[in-house]
């Protein structure tokens, strides 16, 4: 028996080699085709216009779809900067509206403090020269008496007696003085009484301090009461102390023989005050003598 031949190919192997040769068959075609393809192009470009429009047209659904998503994405990071640009304006603004609420409080507040200077400064220029201008550097909150403090004393020429005033009207009258301070008695002690009248007629009474930043009005002349919520009273001038005219308080309650009135001029909101002479300090002086001798003969 021979031995079988070892150049006998199976059918498997010329399969492989069929489809090998097929293989390079169909990429040596192409190649050719691309080639072809190419030289056409390059020679006459417009041979494959409709081709290229045909494809265009296909993928045009696929772009528009693209390019919807490029601007949806870009509308959306958008929208999350302008909200976070948006936030950021809206604290600097609300900055800027309490910065300039400051301001404008500042404004009024240096308008309001101009105001008082120049009511102070026509106060000091007025028919009665002052004494001295002082500041109130100090007063009673907690006792029943109602006493105020100043920076000036009997070296700047203050005595005893005298009218303390604001803007606003009569604050007090000096009660004691040293070298350099003096101690007033206020309005609202309960110590102190004003000879006043209405400023628009001449109905008289006396304002009596309260105690607690009040006045009591009693009436000189009793029976039908005149007096209506919101009179003014100021000095009359009677017992020689006070200049009249100067504004005391108006009339917050009426009473049987008077009234209750709330002081014009608050010692708490006032800081700068007016020391003036005796209305009639001459006079009393002179009504003093008399009495001064006989002590001393004695």
């Amino acid at each position: 028996m021979a031995p079988p031949s070892s150049n006998k190919r199976t059918g498997s192997n010329k399969r492989a080699q069929l489809g090998l040769f097929a293989g390079y068959l169909a990429a040596g075609l192409g190649t050719v085709l691309g080639l072809l393809l190419l030289a056409i192009s390059l020679w006459r470009p417009e041979t494959f216009q409709g081709l290229r429009s045909m494809a265009n047209d296909a993928a045009a659904p696929v772009g528009e779809v693209g390019a919807a998503g490029r601007v949806g994405s870009r509308n959306f990071f958008e929208a999350i900067a302008g909200y976070y640009q948006a936030g950021s304006k809206n604290a600097e603004l609300e900055r800027e509206v309490r910065i300039a609420r400051v301001r404008l409080a500042e404004a009024r507040a240096m308008e309001q403090e101009n105001a008082r200077l120049k009511a102070l400064l026509d106060l000091a220029a007025g028919d009665v020269e002052p004494v001295a201008t002082s500041r109130l550097i100090g007063s009673t909150s907690s006792s029943t008496r109602r006493f105020a403090y100043l920076s000036v004393g009997s070296a700047e020429g203050v005595r005893p007696g005298m009218p303390v005033t604001s803007p606003l009207g009569l604050v007090g009258r000096v009660l004691e003085t040293g070298r350099h301070t003096s101690r007033v008695l206020l309005l609202t002690d309960t110590d102190s009484v004003v000879p006043v009248r209405r400023a628009t007629d001449n109905v008289v009474a006396f304002a009596e301090g309260r105690a607690d930043g009040s006045l009591r009005i009693r009436l000189i002349n009793l029976g039908i009461n005149p007096l209506e919520v919101g009179d003014i009273f100021v000095t009359s001038g009677a017992g020689g102390l006070f200049h009249p005219g100067t504004a005391v308080a108006m009339v917050s309650e009426i009473t049987d023989d008077g009234a209750i009135g709330q002081l014009l001029s608050n010692p708490a909101a006032t800081d700068v005050v007016i020391v003036k002479p005796i209305w009639q300090g001459e006079v009393l002086e002179s009504m003093d003598a008399p009495v001064e001798i006989e002590q001393s003969d004695e």
